[in-house]
């Protein structure tokens, strides 16, 4: 069974960044690959990045393309969002995800392992 746990939300201002991490546990990292979802309030979780488990291929929804960059470090057991030139819109709960295999995924329902969520809030 693999755990995760999110880390590095926070409130920061319309332009500025954050960086978030996930730290996996139980399981292999490297058999993994990994994406990164979010939800606001009354919306439904969406997709907003994926990687590989070698880290040599991602993936972004349109929205975030040029501001975010996912990355993972197999040494740590950690992937990483870094978010550059935050809106507003970017406001939400950001979840970190895990599945078992060697490409990657955009889709929620392929995804086999999720954590608790980190809050990130932008404000104008």
């Amino acid at each position: 069974q693999v755990q995760l746990a999110e880390s590095g939300g926070g409130l920061v201002q319309a332009g500025g960044s954050l960086r978030l991490s996930c730290a996996a546990s139980g399981g292999t990292f490297s058999s993994l690959f990994m994406g990164w979802f979010r939800q606001a309030p009354g919306k439904e979780r969406e997709f907003v990045c994926t990687i590989n488990w070698s880290g040599d291929r991602t993936y972004y929804v349109d929205s975030v393309k040029g501001r975010f960059t996912i990355s993972r470090d197999n040494a740590k057991n950690t992937v990483y969002l870094q978010m550059n030139s935050l809106k507003p819109d970017d406001t939400a709960i950001y979840y970190c995800a895990a599945a078992r295999g060697v490409g990657y995924s955009s889709y929620l329902r392929d995804y086999d392992y999720w954590g608790q969520g980190t809050q990130v809030t932008v404000s104008s």
